[in-house]
């Protein structure tokens, strides 16, 4: 089973206010396991960068400035992503984004139910608790250190242990290589002819119920022996 571990980066927090995507990052998972492959691009959003948003994920407009447009990198998005399921944190900002670019850029959207919010899982397993990719790490002992400011990348590796977590840790790995090893063990079962061993007795000799007597005599009133 491939799925797609999606995170996007962002001029602002609302497409609909003319703010723009500036990087997509995304990981390969298949049955569960990241296969190191990956698509990650930044983006030109063709407006300026306000200086809350870059507080936030560090990237400038000097930075950007010759980077792509949206546009000329959208087809290689939705190639790589294909028609398989997009694991998001917060899936509806995500989502809502990369719909409002590839409706600019022409192209279709993306289904909604398509996505699978790591947000409602984490909500759903841990009510009442904190459900941000940060604390999700943190209580699932996720190494973030290197996650000083936001990056797309970066955040769907995070994103794809914590998934893995919220699904119950490695148990689907674990459970393949259990089926794996039981097929191997399946193959290598042998039919072993081995030779009749007539059954042997026992019943007690005369010799052995004589020196069962004589140890008897040395208890004195066995309980056996009364009544």
């Amino acid at each position: 089973m491939r799925e797609i571990v999606l995170d996007t980066e962002t001029t602002g927090l609302s497409a609909a206010d003319g703010h723009r995507v500036v990087e997509i990052g995304c990981l390969e998972l298949v049955n569960y396991v990241a296969t190191g492959k990956s698509f990650h691009v930044y983006i030109n959003p063709e407006r300026d960068m306000p200086a809350e948003a870059a507080a936030v994920h560090g990237l400038t407009d000097t930075f950007l400035a010759d980077k792509p447009v949206f546009s000329a990198v959208a087809g290689g998005f939705l190639e790589f992503v294909a028609s398989d399921p997009l694991v998001i944190h917060n899936a509806a900002f995500d989502m809502g984004f990369l719909n409002a670019e590839l409706a600019l850029a022409g192209f279709p959207a993306l289904e909604s139910g398509r996505a699978i919010d790591t947000v409602g899982m984490a909500r759903r397993k841990y009510p009442g608790q904190r459900a941000s990719l940060d604390a999700l790490c943190d209580r699932f002992g996720i190494d973030r250190t290197g996650r000083t400011l936001h990056g797309a990348l970066l955040d769907a590796q995070l994103l794809a242990e914590v998934y893995l977590e919220l699904r119950g840790g490695r148990q689907p790995g674990l459970a393949a290589l259990s089926s794996a090893s039981d097929e191997a063990v399946e193959e290598s079962v042998v039919a072993v002819q081995r030779a009749f061993r007539k059954p042997r007795s026992h019943v007690p000799g005369k010799d052995e119920l004589a020196a069962h007597e004589e140890f008897l005599k040395k208890i004195s009133s066995p309980l056996w022996k009364q009544g």
